[in-house]
């Protein structure tokens, strides 16, 4: 039986289109640039290659060169959340529906993930986050990653649920025994669920647990 469900946060719980990853995105490079003293086309080339090789760039510069990993962190997230995203309901409504205890799962800071969270008025859906500091600064899409989550919540790869907005980050989830949900993109053909959108999510999971138990009644919940 699902026990419990995460979900990956930046442009899992609200769409790419808000513009905030762009933002982080903007300001990775200007980190590259400004602290650590590439040229603007190197930084490029260096965040590109960060992460392909490593899943992000702060794995990169830990790997590669000599960085202040808080430093770095503070630097990148430091973003005016309002300007990109807001309260909604809708995502609201559909974690309340879901009777499964909720993690958040991100390459990302705990920071980080509360503030995205209390913008989009769902924080009190979520018992737990596991972020970039809790999995030792392993980033997903590292097997060790998981494997890490999953001692944290003193889970069985089984019991578990993902929601991903990236097919990469899937994969290794779905290796270890995890069901997988990818949200919002065109390559399905290796995980579990697909959806358009994020709301889509509790229907997934209301289906998945009828499946294991008919006699389940969709309107339990745990908030």
């Amino acid at each position: 039986m699902y026990k419990y469900i995460l979900f990956d946060l930046d442009e899992t719980l609200y769409p790419r289109s808000a513009g905030l990853m762009q933002e982080i995105g903007a300001r990775i490079t200007r980190y590259l640039i400004e602290r650590v003293g590439f040229s603007p086309e190197t930084a490029q080339l260096k965040r590109r290659h960060y992460y392909t090789t490593y899943g992000t760039a702060l794995r990169g510069l830990m790997l590669e060169e000599s960085v202040d990993r808080e430093d770095y962190l503070t630097f990148v997230h430091d973003c005016d959340l309002a300007a990109y995203i807001r309260a909604d309901a809708d995502l609201e409504a559909m974690l309340g529906r879901i009777p499964l205890t909720k993690t958040i799962f991100t390459n990302a800071t705990q920071e980080h993930a509360r503030r995205v969270l209390e913008m989009l008025g769902v924080a009190h859906h979520f018992a737990r986050i596991v972020d970039i500091r809790a999995t030792d600064f392993i980033c997903k899409p590292d097997p060790a990653a998981y494997r890490r989550s999953l001692d944290l919540l003193g889970a069985q790869a089984g019991e578990c649920i993902l929601v991903e907005d990236n097919p990469r980050n899937l994969l290794p989830a779905g290796a270890l025994g995890m069901t997988t949900i990818l949200v919002d993109h065109a390559d399905c053909a290796e995980v579990d669920h697909c959806v358009s959108s994020i709301l889509e999510v509790g229907d997934v999971v209301t289906r998945a647990l009828k499946r294991l138990d008919p006699r389940m009644h969709t309107n339990n919940r745990e908030d």
